[in-house]
């Protein structure tokens, strides 16, 4: 008897956006994670959440093992360890030097590039909607990055580097824009193809391979770094397990059953909440208000999502 795909729901367009509005918010706090780990490397945090990933989804699938690895091939494999290089372990690596050498908010902004990004390369897709119709909300999430960019570039609230080292956070940023765009897309395209793999058995078969991967950079990442107290390795251990689980476990389930559910040019739309909810997050942790380009940013974002979502609809309103 073989498992059977979970059964689509009645309003895919509203199940689909919930997921990622949820995942979004469990991502934004591994923004948070550079900050509170400053005496860390980018390498050591990226190692250290994917060891606990891989280690967590080995004992949530280790009771039903076989079942679970069933429907795998050898390919899959493969494009789990690609898919797991660009959206994790590289990914988080440049992310964390991003958010320590440029600030927060001018990381997570940057990553708001990636509903454009993404729905760029979706439009390509057959029966996709056509880039025209999505002009405007791609224009207004530019321009909330291009605001955000511009006082990062100022100095913005972190006067604790200089300009060169900022313009390297936002060529780090860039380069995680980059390197999730190509795991968005990847990784929707492979579950569209294995309907039999469930969003949570996805997130989980990756969370293994990531923390094999994870386990060949253990050793430049830790022998040989600079030495902490062992309460420092405590809190740097228990972050890297809370955002594993929240983010990686949790949020990566949500993020597969968001794109099964939503086309790639809805899809790329839902990763705005993962910046909006960094920056809330962020904003939070400085005990401060947004400034007024950071609030204009933020609603840039926010109704290039609603002009996207509300195309979606009105093309699913109208008769074939």
């Amino acid at each position: 008897m073989h498992d059977t795909p979970p059964a689509r729901p009645a309003h895919p367009l509203a199940a689909g956006i919930t997921s990622g509005v949820i995942a979004g918010a469990l991502w934004g706090l591994v923004f948070l994670a550079p900050q509170l780990l400053r005496d860390f490397t980018p390498l050591q945090m990226s190692i250290s959440r994917y060891l606990a990933y891989g280690l967590i989804a080995l004992l949530v699938l280790a009771p039903r093992w076989r079942r679970a690895i069933a429907p795998m091939h050898a390919a899959d494999w493969w494009t789990l360890a690609r898919l797991s290089m660009l959206g994790n372990l590289l990914y988080y690596v440049l992310l964390g030097a991003a958010v320590q050498w440029a600030g927060g908010a001018a990381a997570s902004l940057i990553i708001g590039l990636l509903p454009v990004s993404v729905t760029l390369v979706g439009s390509r897709a057959a029966g996709a909607l056509r880039l025209s119709a999505l002009a405007w909300p791609l224009a207004l999430c530019v321009l909330g990055v291009g605001l955000v960019g511009a006082q990062a570039l100022a100095g913005g609230h972190d006067d604790t580097h200089d300009l060169p080292t900022r313009l390297a956070g936002l060529a780090c940023a860039f380069g995680a824009l980059l390197s999730w765009t190509a795991y968005s897309v990847g990784n929707a395209r492979w579950l569209s193809r294995r309907p039999e793999i469930s969003s949570q058995d996805g997130s989980l078969l990756t969370g293994v391979v990531t923390g094999a991967l994870a386990l060949l950079g253990a050793a430049p990442a830790f022998i040989g770094g600079v030495a902490h107290a062992p309460a420092d390795w405590m809190r740097f251990w228990g972050i890297a397990v809370v955002i594993a689980l929240f983010a990686s476990v949790i949020g990566n389930a949500l993020w597969n059953r968001s794109s099964r559910l939503l086309p790639l040019t809805l899809v790329g739309q839902m990763i705005v909440f993962e910046t909006v909810f960094a920056l809330l997050y962020g904003f939070l942790w400085e005990q401060r208000w947004p400034s007024v380009l950071e609030a204009l940013a933020i609603a840039c974002l926010l109704a290039g999502v609603y002009g996207c979502t509300a195309a979606h609809i009105d093309r699913r309103a109208k008769p074939a």
